[in-house]
């Protein structure tokens, strides 16, 4: 993982609008511009760590400071690289500076969305939900599994 710079808007907008579509269009709400122009709205290098392999980018990741923790945000992996532990792994990472701080994490996941899985099996519980989401938190070192080597962020 690196930092997040501009330049990085497009090709994250463009995985965005692959990894999301399924289940934006379960849920009867993909709008081909809305997926792509929300992203770069909320866009904040910042608070982004952009994952890359084999030389390219292949998703991000956002831990948004809020007043009583963090939201973790904009969570993409490219479908070529899911399921090979990448998610687990940036998840670690991102989770271990929350918890180095002692502050929880939310985060609120699409209805029926398969991350939700990942999401609990690193300590979210449900909180609440609306028609379309499903709001998460994380209490800090709420993983009880051992702690394995984090991807770095340079």
């Amino acid at each position: 993982m690196r930092r997040a710079e501009l330049c990085d808007v497009e090709p994250i907008v463009e995985i965005r609008a692959v990894v999301m579509r399924p289940d934006l269009e379960r849920l009867g709400r993909f709008d081909e511009h809305r997926v792509r122009r929300r992203f770069r709205d909320a866009f904040s290098p910042a608070h982004t760590s952009v994952v890359v392999a084999d030389g390219a980018v292949a998703g991000c990741v956002a831990l948004r400071p809020a007043e009583d923790g963090y939201w973790l945000e904009h969570f993409y992996l490219a479908p070529a690289i899911q399921g090979r532990g990448i998610g687990s792994a940036v998840l670690r990472t991102v989770l271990g500076r929350a918890d180095a701080e002692g502050r929880p994490v939310r985060l609120n996941v699409l209805r029926g969305s398969a991350a939700r899985r990942l999401y609990e099996r690193h300590g979210f519980t449900v909180q609440g939900q609306d028609p379309v989401d499903v709001f998460m938190l994380r209490e800090p070192n709420a993983d009880p599994r051992p702690r394995r080597a984090h991807v770095g962020i340079a």
